[in-house]
């Protein structure tokens, strides 16, 4: 039986690859010239050419990397800033609701208070002594008296609640006290006694030197 012969089927396809890439074996007394000016010259320009795209590349990296560390900065005081403000704004909300339900629960208190007030006041301005007989003196003292007692438990009560009561009450300027800073008082509303003292006061003085002088001059009328 007969076979065809194929040479290809003892070449090795790597080996001839290898073989093939290798650069190819000097030739014995073969010399390399040197590479010309032009070649250098183009190298450089190559050289050159590759340094400004590196740098780009480098100038568009850093543009980069900043843009992305201030999305970064920004993120960070977003989420800060978010869970500082839920914290005061809750905390905050919780202060005012209080305050508001104090302060709806005073203002209640407050106006019932002003109506009891009200109330106690027209109770004593109704009273009417003027209309009280022998007969109903006893009863009308009585009932008297004991609205001046529920009047005054109302106000304690009231000034435990607000110390805007407890405040002291202008007292009036009595006649002939002291007036503002720069005003003099006037004589119309002084007593006889007081005149009497103010008088002294401004003439003793002159009294005192009168009796001084005379002294001498009795003194001198004796020498002589």
């Amino acid at each position: 039986m007969s076979s065809d012969y194929d040479a290809s089927e003892f070449v090795d396809g790597d080996l001839e690859a290898s073989r093939s890439s290798q650069p190819a074996p000097s030739r014995p007394g073969q010399v390399h010239r040197a590479p010309s000016r032009e070649e250098v010259d183009s190298r450089v320009a190559e050289a050159q050419q590759k340094l400004a795209e590196l740098k780009r590349a480098q100038e568009e990296l850093e543009r980069e990397r900043a843009s992305l560390e201030e999305t970064r900065r920004r993120q960070i005081e977003f989420q800060t800033g978010r869970q500082e403000m839920i914290q005061n704004l809750t905390r905050g909300i919780g202060l005012l609701e209080e305050a508001e339900l104090n302060a709806r629960r005073d203002a209640q208190q407050m106006a019932k208070t002003l109506a009891e007030f009200k109330d106690a006041l027209e109770k004593i301005q109704s009273i009417r002594e003027e209309t009280w007989t022998k007969d109903n003196f006893q009863v009308e003292l009585t009932r008297g008296l004991t609205a001046l007692e529920n009047a005054r438990m109302e106000w304690n009560g009231a000034r435990l609640k607000f110390d805007i009561l407890s405040a002291p009450a202008p007292t009036p300027q009595e006649p002939g006290s002291a007036g503002p800073a720069g005003t003099v008082p006037t004589l119309g509303g002084q007593s006889f006694s007081d005149l009497c003292r103010l008088g002294f006061a401004l003439t003793w003085p002159v009294a005192l030197a009168v009796i001084v002088v005379g002294v001498l001059l009795v003194a001198l009328l004796l020498r002589r």
